[in-house]
């Protein structure tokens, strides 16, 4: 309907004498001119013809056509299809340009047409969740529609858009059942959706807050089916985010510590206590017991996992921060591969040195803001692909600072690795704002060099900030 399919090969000689170079030009222009209008032969288009082709034009037209001079010439589509139907191609203008150019034409109307209706049915899929939800009267659920709209939540999703519409509200429901978002407007008078005393279907739980919903991956189970369906990065919990945000008049969350507090405005409480920050010695200078048990640890040459748990027990992290894990001014490396940090271990190379093991968990990304708000220099090194890469870059935007993450320093690393740690580099391609000829640099050379490859190199750093060497 909205392309037409591609037809056996032209029979010969007939598609040599149209597929002669000096006419590919005239095709693809042609090509344009019918996507354009539905892939109806009429009107015209204008080409520069050579002498080969303007000759060929005119024998295709035939001898009741006045012959083409080579130039800027004005092509009757209607004329053209005429021709070749009544020619040894026999097949009409748009078969013949879609054998000739490699693949069937596309009506782009039709396609628009197409795809707007799918938004359609898409945003209207997302309205009947709202209403099952109880939520189509709630104040918040324009804002909450138009930004999903604004921002194209549901457009990049693809063909995923709507199982995540289905489970959001799934979720929604769960969440609405709790009482912890307000399903419509408020009588006047009546306190706001996010007010502690809210204690009915305005908005908030009974007893002065929401019930408690559980743990995230309990709720993404229930919700999606599966228990990490409201990880960050799926659509439903974005989706699931923007309508908490829109209902608490918050922005929209866009780092792990905004979402997390979100999460638990809603009665959700994320994991706390699987996923981990490696550290390695890390000595707090704190007189607090916390502090001194990593500050023994790091004497005794032992690597510790941190989670959010700890952290939050530690007064490191949460509402009352107050032990400090490094002093202001003080430089904290931080890697992305464990086994950098192993191989400082082994070597009792002086740290500290923190590892995220790939994309941080929520113990990493919020131990890292907590030390670059606190005044600490944190520079981190990661691998040098597009994953790799894309996870320095958002570690930048929390302020902190490339360690061997430049353009140089990708070149040096691809001299250095042995020949088994050169791998292509694939996937999509990330910005590395930092350093933007870097990006570049990796595009142009196409090899990825993971970190392991570079542990001497990481190594000596750390060495020489011990030793002083290294501002």
């Amino acid at each position: 309907m909205s392309a037409t399919p591609r037809p056996a090969s032209l029979p010969e000689p007939a598609r040599s004498y149209l597929a002669a170079p000096c006419l590919a030009p005239v095709w693809v222009a042609v090509r344009t001119k019918l996507e354009k209008g539905a892939l109806a032969p009429t009107g015209t288009v204008s080409v520069d013809l050579d002498t080969d082709a303007a000759e060929r034009i005119s024998g295709l037209l035939g001898a009741g056509s006045k012959p083409l001079r080579p130039g800027r010439r004005r092509l009757d589509l209607a004329a053209l299809d005429a021709a070749l139907r009544g020619s040894a191609a026999q097949a009409g203008l748009v078969a013949v340009v879609a054998d000739l150019t490699g693949s069937a034409l596309v009506d782009r109307a039709a396609v628009r047409a197409h795809d707007r209706q799918v938004r359609t049915d898409l945003y209207g899929t997302l309205d009947a969740a709202l209403a099952a939800s109880g939520c189509a009267a709630a104040p918040w659920a324009p804002t909450f529609c138009d930004g999903v709209r604004r921002a194209g939540v549901l457009s990049k999703a693809g063909e995923d858009a709507w199982d995540a519409v289905d489970a959001f509200g799934q979720v929604l429901g769960e969440i609405v059942a709790a009482r912890a978002l307000p399903t419509h407007p408020a009588p006047a008078g009546h306190p706001a959706a996010d007010d502690p005393d809210v204690d009915d279907a305005y908005g908030g739980g009974a007893a002065g807050g929401p019930l408690m919903l559980g743990e995230l991956g309990e709720l993404a189970t229930r919700g999606t089916g599966d228990a990490h369906g409201l990880d960050e990065g799926r659509v439903t919990a974005a989706l699931v985010l923007r309508a908490a945000a829109a209902a608490f008049g918050a922005p929209v969350p866009t780092s792990a510590t905004e979402r997390r507090e979100l999460w638990a405005r809603l009665g959700v409480s994320p994991d706390a206590v699987s996923g981990t920050v490696m550290s390695w010695g890390l000595r707090p200078p704190g007189d607090d017991a916390w502090s001194a048990m990593m500050r023994q640890r790091a004497n005794l040459g032992l690597v510790t996992h941190l989670t959010v748990q700890e952290l939050e027990a530690a007064g490191v992290l949460g509402a009352h921060e107050q032990v400090a894990v490094s002093a202001p001014g003080t430089v904290v490396w931080v890697c992305e591969n464990p086994q950098v940090l192993q191989a400082a271990a082994r070597a009792m190379v002086p740290g500290p040195l923190l590892c995220t093991a790939g994309n941080p968990a929520s113990a990493g990304w919020r131990l890292l803001d907590r030390l670059c708000r606190a005044g600490v220099v944190v520079r981190y090194h990661g691998d040098f692909d597009w994953p790799g890469v894309a996870i320095a870059g958002r570690l930048i935007g929390l302020d902190v600072e490339p360690w061997r993450m430049g353009a140089g320093d990708y070149d040096e690393a691809v001299a250095a690795a042995p020949g088994r740690s050169r791998v292509a580099l694939t996937g999509r391609e990330a910005a590395t704002p930092w350093a933007p000829e870097l990006a570049a640099r990796m595009r142009t050379v196409g090899v990825a060099v993971h970190e392991e490859a570079l542990i001497s190199f990481l190594l000596a750093d750390l060495a020489d900030a011990a030793a002083g060497l290294s501002d």
